[in-house]
């Protein structure tokens, strides 16, 4: 049964009792709206790319695609300039709402496309929609997620990007015979069925308590931890030590003059070291070469040899449900080896299998030999693997650990400006670049990615098994907090005292006054 708590916003919250379906809820809510209709995406223009009767209705060119492809970044960067500040002042869950909104009238807008001008102002809005979730989604999750299921939440939440990828290539693959326009405005028309499921299930979650807690409603943010660690009990020694260690780091925050304001980016070292080390995810994952695959897979399997419309969609819906699997695997993984080592392997095997893939296209791309043809398409698939077991995990789950609460909203901001600018950019140059340089384009990206590993491998800091207050101590060499680590209380090898307890309620009983 769920029973209605305070929410802190204008949107009710009828949460259940159950820790479990409410971590549950609150991975499906954050995911729906944004990887898995950004996933969706992604595969469905790849497929209309391949789609005669697309192609044909808009009369495009290789110029023409590229805008239509790419204009989706268009609307990421604005969500990336705007929706951090919206996400401080409403709360999470009243900005994954209206992100949600957004992208539902945007759907709708894109399936009715009668031009190349609408279709575009249709996907910018798709993109600003899909953005702004994308930006609020990791933060709430981050913020709201007990410790022991954050890197699953946040790991599963772009997983689900080929979720919704391999609907839309099976969508695309089962409508491109249609007679109609109705082969490419249907698999447009099912992108706004996550964005409903979205608007259903936010007034089924609670608020972010970190958020709560920054706005003194200090009561609801132990009932928030309470409801997502211990099935409401507000007494449970895992709640009262994660209350204290957020309350005790936001009050060192304030005291210290950390605001919320876009200054506070750059205003101190550490800052800007968060920031960069959040905006490195974006633009490594981005540059990685996956773009090639994930939006112009098409002309991909054409250079390699592969012409045939109805295999290069079938091969869509296989690529799709191999990059499930493999970054499924990844996720699975990442709380074992530690972010920073997955992000090293994952980037040194791609790096390989791209050079691979440019070497195979080079020699084989025009010979009609199948069995180089088959191992281009098998490099193909494990460069997609490698970087599917990596860099989707890790995509939306480094960038708000390593942000602090005054700097996550906004810094998950100029991480969406980042990744979608560098999208922007990659997906419009990409088709005229394999166009024009062929195999060459994959040696070249192959070359920066090697610096990529280096960087990593050198920059990159380890936030596994630690609270988001915890991993200050990393950042800044201290923890803000005397609480024992929520890891060595769960382990029982630390508990808290009784002095703690009454601390905690008279913080509370002072907050409700």
């Amino acid at each position: 049964m769920a029973a209605r708590f305070e929410s802190g916003t204008w949107i009710p919250a009828y949460v259940p009792k159950s820790s479990r379906l409410i971590s549950v809820l609150l991975v499906i809510c954050s995911i729906v709206t944004s990887t898995k209709t950004f996933g969706y995406d992604g595969s469905m223009v790849n497929g209309l790319n391949i789609l005669p009767s697309y192609l044909n209705y808009f009369n495009l060119n290789t110029a023409t695609i590229g805008l239509q492809t790419s204009s989706v970044f268009i609307g990421g960067c604005i969500a990336g300039l705007t929706w951090g500040k919206l996400t401080d002042i409403l709360g999470r869950r009243p900005a994954l709402f209206w992100a949600a909104l957004i992208t539902l009238i945007a759907v709708i807008l894109q399936t009715a496309a009668q031009d190349i001008a609408m279709f575009v102002i249709a996907r910018i809005l798709i993109g600003l929609g899909t953005g702004a979730s994308g930006l609020t989604g990791p933060a709430y999750l981050a913020e709201t997620l007990p410790l022991h299921w954050r890197g699953w939440g946040l790991g599963i939440f772009n997983d689900c990007y080929y979720v919704g990828g391999l609907v839309a290539a099976g969508v695309t693959y089962g409508t491109f015979t249609l007679d109609s326009t109705w082969s490419w405005r249907a698999p447009s028309l099912v992108q706004g069925l996550t964005s409903i499921l979205c608007l259903v299930v936010i007034p089924f979650i609670p608020e972010s308590p970190r958020w709560l807690a920054y706005r003194n409603r200090e009561s609801a943010a132990l009932t928030v931890l309470a409801q997502t660690y211990a099935d409401g009990d507000e007494t449970s020694p895992i709640v009262l030590a994660a209350f204290k260690e957020i309350t005790d780091t936001i009050q060192y925050e304030k005291n210290v003059g950390e605001t919320l304001s876009l200054m506070q980016l750059v205003k101190t070292r550490v800052a800007r070291k968060r920031v960069l080390l959040a905006c490195s995810a974006a633009l490594f994952s981005t540059i990685a070469g996956n773009v090639i695959a994930s939006y112009y897979l098409g002309t991909m399997l054409t250079n390699a040899g592969i012409t045939d419309t109805t295999t290069q969609l079938q091969i869509n819906v296989i690529l799709n449900a191999w990059c499930l699997v493999c970054s499924i695997a990844g996720t699975l993984t990442v709380d074992q080896w530690g972010r920073k080592p997955v992000a090293i392997v994952c980037h040194a095997s791609l790096t390989v299998f791209l050079f691979i893939v440019g070497a195979l296209t080079k020699v084989y791309g025009n010979s009609g030999s199948h069995s180089g043809v088959y191992g281009t398409v098998a490099a193909i698939f494990l460069f997609q693997g490698a970087y599917s077991f990596g860099w989707t995990p890790l995509l939306y789950m480094y960038p708000p650990e390593v942000l602090n609460y005054p700097v996550r909203a906004n810094g998950m901001g100029v991480f969406q400006f980042v990744a979608n600018g560098a999208g922007l950019l990659f997906v419009f140059c990409m088709p005229i670049s394999l166009e024009n340089t062929g195999w060459k384009t994959y040696m070249i990206n192959g070359a920066w990615d090697v610096v990529i590993v280096g960087i990593l491998a050198y920059c990159w800091v380890e936030t596994k098994g630690k609270t988001l207050e915890e991993i200050d101590r990393v950042l800044e060499g201290t923890k803000h907090s005397d609480v024992p680590d929520l890891e060595m209380i769960y382990k029982g090898k630390e508990d808290i005292s009784a002095s703690v307890v009454t601390e905690i309620q008279e913080a509370v009983n002072e907050g409700e006054k």
